[in-house]
């Protein structure tokens, strides 16, 4: 199997061991962004779970695209007596920004959210699609 790889793959897992050498903890919650090209358009998924949509917040600011949002958990005693022992899912706020091509209509960004996950659609300008010139015979 091969695997890709990215450097930045790397100074995160860095960047976690460091915080848990100094008792600091997980770093605060990132989700990963998948991202695929197309000829026609740039297609962004993020697993976002436990995120309602009402806490997303998508800005497109200077050909940036910011997103912004909260997963919350309720972390206190439940009423029939029963504690947290352990927590390791992520909470917190998030952003992740991402630089436009300025091939990307930032017009037409359009965004759905289906079973916790966050897809944004950012289709390109027609005239960076590319176009079939026909050879005519004469």
């Amino acid at each position: 199997m091969l695997v890709r790889w990215t450097p930045f793959n790397d100074m995160a897992r860095l960047h976690n061991e460091v915080e848990r050498l100094f008792d600091k903890g997980p770093a605060a919650w990132n989700p990963a962004f998948d991202i695929t090209e197309d000829a026609d358009k740039i297609v962004l998924h993020a697993d976002l779970p436990g995120v309602e949509q009402k806490a997303i917040d998508i800005q497109v600011e200077q050909n940036t695209l910011t997103v912004k949002g909260e997963r919350k958990f309720d972390r206190t005693e439940s009423q029939d007596g029963e504690l947290y022992r352990r927590y390791e899912r992520l909470a917190g706020a998030f952003t992740r920004s991402f630089r436009l091509p300025p091939t990307v209509d930032a017009e037409k960004i359009s965004a759905a959210m289906k079973d916790g996950v966050l897809t944004l659609l950012l289709p390109k300008k027609a005239e960076a699609q590319p176009r079939q010139i026909k050879v005519n015979v004469q």
